[in-house]
């Protein structure tokens, strides 16, 4: 006697995922780090990511009309929502509300639109409108804020909108009372100028790893990198290789002159290292395909930035490594291509 069972769909078939999923689970990867961000530096980093999202919906909506493109798939795919809130985490707090508005022109109508839209960038959007702006007003992307713990003055939310939208500062002393250098900022100008180390870590702006604030920002960017590797979001590879490859490189400096050398997890939980860890450099669009091009794509990046910390222009040259790699990313997929089965 024939029996029927129930049986549900075959278990072979993977669950469908979309770009607008993908790209809000990396949002909801993003959120402890904008916390942490805004309980140590105050809320204006969420006035910046909120004036980048709307500039890049704009510009989003700007160039599919001129690209004769429907609006829906790509407005609601969130793409752009997660390139504002990228760049909005790597300028000041107080930049004033111009620059969010330059750099998503650059980011959505050239770095990405340019090449023919999502999925067709060479390169990492959220960074080329950073270092368009990083480069035409080096001023006003340097006036970064000490961490409320130990600054003089720190602007509340209301504050912070009078300073973006006006630039006027309601304290005396101007810009000079509420801005400060970075860590890796202090570090790089303090070894030029001879000092050891040691010394230039004893300013307050220090933690016990890090920057004051930053490492606690990093921690938490890094557990929302965890997470996307739970979700199969984001691959190994480059993560480990950014930050393996900065560990590696300055560990024996360290270990043969710590008076002229950070202590490695210096370099990781200072500046926006492992925010481009997890979130930048893997990109699967501008970035390597290959397991051993994701690894010397992020070794790289990790190379890069050390050589422009130490030998550079700027304290932090994460976004420059990025966009270097991402030049190099085809060529080394060429070179790495897995061998086909019976070569």
């Amino acid at each position: 006697m024939a029996r029927s069972f129930k049986t549900g769909g075959a278990p072979h078939m993977p669950p469908q995922t979309t770009v607008a999923k993908v790209m809000l689970q990396v949002l909801l990867a993003l959120l402890p780090g904008v916390v942490a961000y805004a309980w140590f530096f105050g809320p204006g980093v969420l006035v910046q990511i909120v004036l980048a999202t709307g500039f890049a919906l704009l510009f989003e909506a700007a160039m599919l009309g001129m690209r004769g493109v429907a609006f829906k798939p790509f407005l609601n795919d969130y793409s752009a929502v997660v390139t504002a809130v990228l760049f909005a985490l790597c300028i000041p707090p107080l930049a004033p509300w111009w620059i969010s508005c330059i750099a998503m022109l650059f980011a959505i109508g050239f770095g990405k639109h340019l090449y023919g839209g999502l999925g067709q960038n060479v390169f990492n959007p959220a960074m080329v409108g950073y270092v368009v702006v990083l480069i035409s007003f080096p001023q006003a992307m340097t006036a970064w804020l000490p961490p409320l713990a130990v600054a003089e003055y720190g602007p509340g939310l209301g504050d912070s909108l009078v300073i973006i939208f006006t630039g006027h500062i309601p304290v005396t002393g101007g810009w000079d009372a509420v801005t400060q250098a970075t860590p890796l900022d202090m570090l790089k100008t303090g070894m030029e100028s001879g000092l050891m180390v040691p010394e230039i870590r004893q300013s307050p702006l220090f933690g016990d790893y890090g920057g004051l604030g930053w490492e606690w920002v990093a921690n938490w960017f890094a557990l929302g990198g965890l997470f996307l590797l739970y979700k199969r979001i984001i691959s190994w590879q480059v993560p480990l290789a950014v930050i393996g490859s900065v560990v590696l490189l300055s560990l024996p400096f360290w270990l043969a002159d710590p008076d002229a050398n950070p202590l490695p997890l210096e370099h990781v939980f200072s500046g926006a290292l492992v925010l481009a860890a997890f979130f930048v450099a893997t990109d699967p669009v501008s970035g390597c395909v290959s397991n051993r091009g994701r690894l010397i794509f992020g070794a790289g990046v990790g190379i890069l930035t050390l050589v422009i910390r130490r030998w550079g222009g700027y304290p932090d040259g994460v976004a420059f490594a990025v966009l270097l790699m991402n030049m190099a990313a085809p060529l080394i997929d060429r070179y790495t291509r897995p061998r086909m089965y019976g070569e």
